[in-house]
């Protein structure tokens, strides 16, 4: 049994690597405008006689946003699993600690502030990044909150009733934003809300890419804090664990992972809560040094079907990810309520 053990999990790997590759070709070949596939493949392989518009479509088009799609499965998963482990909580995802709700008082008030921005000498700077850095900027102010109360505190319950605290505040702020806003700029902002991989320019692509590949370092590099953590504070203080420490720098590493991705991509939910899991009932295991990989390939998976999905391929429509997230994601949650309920 130990010997099958490796081998059944090099399997689930393997076979997971073959998913996630086989939905992110489905992804380039399939989508809202139908395309034939001996047309989509010579854009991808450099045929000279595929049509122009087809060419563009594929490469500065299908292939950023297939790759969009991946890195945003891969961070919320990752946030997600880190955020259950420090709080020892099975719903808790990468927006407990009031990150994404950050991110998005930091695009409320770039959209409000449109005007003024563009009027001053930071008009290029707005067109390449706009949204996204304020977003990105709201969720890195409220990890500076959470760190800095997380130095005073010890108890995970407390940070974690400060993170929904903020949040709450800064949602707050936003209504009263929304309130405010001209019809066009509330417009603006609610199609952020509603997540997209489309808008994503080649610079922001850039540095999206520099930020998940620092969270989810960091994420590896606390693989042994996290499976200590899950056994509770108290086990890790007895073993000589600086508990602050390494605290903070998961909260680091969720805070580049979720806030890089609601900045660029806008609000996500229910993936961080569901894929977790489906990555324990799927390996059975509690190791981090199984289960970040694990919550990696799935949430690529996950993130790539849902992105499949929304396009209604040949359909000439587009739905919000949002929607079609919340749709996959809330059986697995509500299946997880009444597992534990049953235990």
């Amino acid at each position: 049994m130990e010997r099958s053990t490796p081998r059944k999990y090099t399997l689930l790997f393997i076979a997971l690597l073959l998913l996630a590759s086989t939905l992110f070709l489905a992804d380039i070949f399939f989508g809202s405008l139908a395309i034939p596939s001996r047309e989509v493949w010579g854009a991808l392989v450099g045929q000279e006689t595929v049509p122009y518009a087809v060419e563009q479509i594929v490469l500065y088009f299908r292939i950023p946003k297939a790759i969009v799609a991946v890195l945003v499965g891969v961070s919320l998963a990752i946030s997600g699993l880190q955020m259950q482990t420090v709080f020892r909580n099975p719903l808790a995802d990468p927006y407990v600690l009031g990150i994404s709700s950050g991110a998005g008082l930091g695009v409320a008030l770039f959209v409000l502030g449109a005007g003024f921005w563009a009027a001053t000498g930071a008009a290029i700077w707005v067109k390449n990044f706009g949204m996204a850095a304020a977003g990105w900027a709201g969720a890195m102010l409220i990890l500076g909150l959470i760190l800095g109360v997380s130095v005073r505190l010890r108890n995970t319950m407390t940070i974690l009733i400060f993170g929904i605290m903020i949040g709450g505040a800064a949602s707050a702020v936003i209504g009263m934003l929304q309130y405010l806003s001209a019809a066009s700029a509330l417009k603006s902002y609610v199609l952020w809300t509603m997540g997209s991989f489309s808008n994503v320019s080649p610079p922001q692509l850039s540095l999206l890419s520099i930020s998940v590949l620092a969270g989810l370092l960091l994420a590896v590099l606390s693989a042994k804090n996290l499976n200590v953590l899950q056994a509770g504070d108290m086990y890790a203080q007895s073993i000589g664990m600086n508990v602050r420490r390494a605290r903070s720098v998961i909260f680091i590493s969720a805070g580049l992972l979720t806030g890089s991705v609601t900045a660029f991509c806008g609000p996500i939910g229910f993936i961080g809560i569901a894929v977790p899991h489906v990555a324990r009932m799927i390996f059975r295991n509690a190791n981090h040094g199984v289960l970040i990989p694990a919550s990696i390939l799935i949430g690529a998976c996950t993130m790539l079907l849902c992105d499949i999905l929304s396009q209604w391929p040949g359909s000439g429509r587009v739905l919000p990810i949002n929607t079609i997230t919340a749709l996959m994601g809330i059986p697995v949650i509500l299946f997880i309520i009444f597992r534990n309920q049953r235990g």
